[in-house]
């Protein structure tokens, strides 16, 4: 198995698709995630879902607990995997992480068609979170409260056990990266938002304008950290909107 094997997962392969979309999972998140998106924008949009190291197949591998090691990991194989024009798509930590990402592909000459950041502030705005130093009690209230795990993970100890590592790790990664306020890309950033994020201000959100050359547009929706699940048709239009090609109905 080579390395874009190992962290790419195409649910919906569709090679008369003219646009290839980068997905990023949040913290603790995994590639399966994104199998709805995937088989919503097929055929006019082929669907990349990044699986991190640390879980579900990838569960014996060392787990990476920077966003710039992972960013370097995911660069690489997205340079491999891409074979048409592209975008990249995160969710909170993953938000972060797609702009790392294209940060490094830019800088090789593979420039993304645009980034899409959702559920996260700014990369250059901080805030003194440690809940990855909290006990797993601190941990599991903290997911609680964002409304993003599948409400039967916290039913069974045994899985919620299991999958406790990989999110205190996520966390580590996203409560130490720091980024100056004049980096920025040269690609064109939407950035998606819920009006009542805990984890991201408007006026944090609004700061990702800093960090692009090129266009930037911002889009707000009702709701929390995991708004995307609520309103994923309106950010499915988005999306296809900002890339030219047609979102199908998650329906």
């Amino acid at each position: 198995m080579n390395d874009t094997d190992t962290w790419i997962r195409r649910f919906f392969p569709s090679d008369g698709a003219a646009v290839q979309l980068i997905c990023l999972p949040h913290a603790g998140g995994s590639a399966p995630f994104y199998r709805p998106v995937a088989q919503a924008l097929n055929p006019s949009v082929e669907v990349l879902a990044v699986q991190y190291p640390g879980r579900q197949d990838r569960r014996r591998e060392p787990m990476l607990d920077s966003i710039g090691a992972l960013a370097d990991g995911v660069a690489a194989a997205v340079r491999d995997a891409v074979d048409r024009p592209f975008a990249l798509f995160g969710h909170s930590m993953g938000a972060t992480l797609a702009f790392e990402v294209a940060l490094r592909l830019e800088g090789t000459g593979n420039r993304p068609l645009r980034v899409f950041a959702s559920g996260r502030r700014a990369p250059s705005t901080h805030r003194d979170e440690q809940v990855h130093k909290r006990d797993d009690d601190g941990i599991i209230a903290e997911l609680r409260t964002l409304s993003g795990t599948d409400q039967r993970v916290f039913g069974d100890e045994e899985l919620l056990r299991m999958v406790l590592p990989a999110i205190r790790n996520d966390y580590r990664a996203a409560e130490t990266y720091t980024c100056p306020p004049d980096v920025r890309v040269e690609a064109p950033i939407t950035v998606l938002s819920g009006e009542d994020d805990p984890k991201a201000s408007r006026e944090e959100v609004e700061a990702w304008r800093t960090h692009t050359s090129g266009e930037f547009d911002l889009q707000m929706y009702p709701g929390g950290h995991f708004f995307l699940v609520e309103h994923a048709a309106e950010v499915l239009r988005v999306i296809g909107e900002r890339l030219g090609e047609p979102a199908a109905s998650l329906g």
